[in-house]
């Protein structure tokens, strides 16, 4: 019985010892598999380096600083935009830069987030494009937010908020001289805006004109809803942060010729262009009649007209404060130039 034991517990050492074994040889084995495989890939890299595959390099195409420009127009609607836009595209060939138009579907303002990415990410890359000009009904879009160091030039254009949203009115019954054969929306309906406000109408509800705050707001959620505070606060941040000019329709010809001189690489020659070539009054609304005084004191009684005034106002302020140092600008300020010294070390 004792023999049957020792024997047995020997088996036991044996197989033990067989097993490590194995185990062992599989350890070397693996180590040196994995020491081939880890000098492959390093020749691998080193050829890669040496010899790099063509496929696998992206064209990047070399842009000169004069033409790395990307200029965002995100116009507001009934606010002067197709006559300014006319320009833009008289002068493109002459001045050797693209014009776009962004079309988003159903005339929406906003993007969804994934388009908000893909729009910001297009835009950036596109180099064969460059210089470009896109121009279309859409919120500001933060480019930054979406990780990139740089930002498209941001300009717009701000319209007395009453005006633009009387012209719009009439615009949708009787169209424009533009397309003037084009049926509209609310073709038929001859109610004059005083009798639609009057009439209590939902086409003429102040609250129709929120529409420059959000433009200038965003995409955010909040930028959309009607006289919202922090909406109109956002507005005018971003006009002062990201916007190069924004100008107003009244005063349309000074625009023109501020951004002549502030980016004469699309806007050279341009003033003349507006005032000369039968430009400055491209689009007009048909049948516009000018609203009573009783109808102005009722909708300048809204919030929402005071608020969109506000902004109105501010971004006129900002922009008469630009206009005349550039171009009713002082002798110091026309003489202006900036240089570099005390450059260490040498």
């Amino acid at each position: 019985m004792l023999i049957r034991s020792f024997s047995f517990q020997w088996v036991l050492v044996v197989v033990f010892v067989l097993v490590i074994f194995y185990e062992n040889i599989r350890y070397n084995h693996l180590q040196e598999s994995n020491s081939k495989l880890q000098n492959a890939l390093l020749q691998l890299k080193t050829e890669i380096r040496s010899n790099p595959i063509p496929e696998l390099q992206p064209k990047a195409q070399s842009l000169s600083d004069n033409d790395d420009y990307i200029v965002i127009y995100n116009r507001v609607p009934k606010t002067g935009s197709t006559s300014f836009v006319g320009v833009v595209y008289d002068m493109c060939k002459k001045n050797k830069y693209h014009a776009l138009h962004i079309n988003v579907t159903n005339n929406m303002h906003t993007l969804t987030l994934p388009n908000q990415i893909n729009f910001v990410r297009n835009i950036s890359k596109w180099n064969s494009i460059k210089p470009a000009f896109y121009h279309g009904h859409m919120a500001f879009l933060d480019f930054q937010k979406f990780g990139l160091d740089s930002s498209p030039l941001y300009i717009n254009l701000l319209r007395k908020p009453l005006d633009r949203f009387v012209s719009y009115y009439y615009f949708l019954r009787y169209g424009d001289n533009f397309r003037p054969h084009l049926i509209r929306r609310k073709h038929g309906d001859t109610k004059t805006f005083d009798e639609c406000i009057n009439a209590g109408q939902a086409d003429c509800d102040p609250n129709n004109m929120w529409l420059q705050i959000p433009f200038l707001c965003g995409h955010d959620p909040a930028c959309w809803e009607v006289g919202n505070e922090w909406a109109l606060e956002e507005a005018k941040r971003n006009l002062q942060k990201h916007y190069l000019l924004v100008g107003v329709t009244e005063e349309l010809s000074d625009f023109i010729l501020t951004l002549q001189v502030v980016l004469p690489r699309f806007f050279k020659g341009a003033y003349d262009v507006f005032m000369h070539n039968n430009k400055s009054h491209l689009r007009q609304t048909t049948q516009k009649i000018d609203p009573l005084p009783e109808t102005i004191k009722k909708i300048q009684k809204s919030v929402v007209w005071k608020m969109e005034n506000e902004l109105y106002n501010y971004a006129l302020s900002q922009f008469h404060a630009v206009k005349k140092r550039l171009i009713n600008s002082s002798m110091q300020d026309a003489n202006q130039r900036f240089f570099y010294e005390k450059i260490r070390p040498k």
